[in-house]
């Protein structure tokens, strides 16, 4: 037997946007946010963000994370020059993560690499 408040297929889910206020941030306040080449799809970086990092990503159209080791808002690219321009920001189902689709200028990795994601995990042998 169905659940009626179980959404039973794609055209029952709630494709509505999202509000700052329906995110759901960790016990720091933070939500993941993974970066994603708006052209070519690939994976550039997984950074954090709170909601006023959020709020200034939503009102500059560029991203701007929140950095756990620094403890300040980190507008990506103001040192290095690597900007990340926005096209579009989604939200997972569960509100806990939002990808953001970017136009990247220069290299997304602090190493210079253009992913972070430059590195496969290796099998353990034995």
């Amino acid at each position: 037997m169905s659940d009626p408040a179980r959404p039973t297929g794609p055209a029952d889910l709630d494709r509505s946007s999202v509000d700052l206020d329906s995110l759901r941030y960790d016990e720091r306040g933070l939500i993941p946010v993974i970066t994603q080449d708006a052209d070519t799809g690939e994976v550039l970086m997984m950074a954090w963000a709170n909601r006023e990092a959020l709020e200034r990503t939503l009102a500059e159209r560029r991203m701007v994370y929140w950095s756990r080791s620094r403890q300040e808002l980190w507008r990506k690219g103001d040192t290095s020059g690597h900007v990340q321009h926005w096209q579009e920001l989604r939200v997972d189902c569960d509100a806990d993560v939002i990808v953001a689709r970017i136009h990247q200028e220069g290299a997304a990795c602090h190493t210079g690499e253009r992913s972070c994601f430059f590195r496969s995990l290796a099998a353990s042998e034995g």
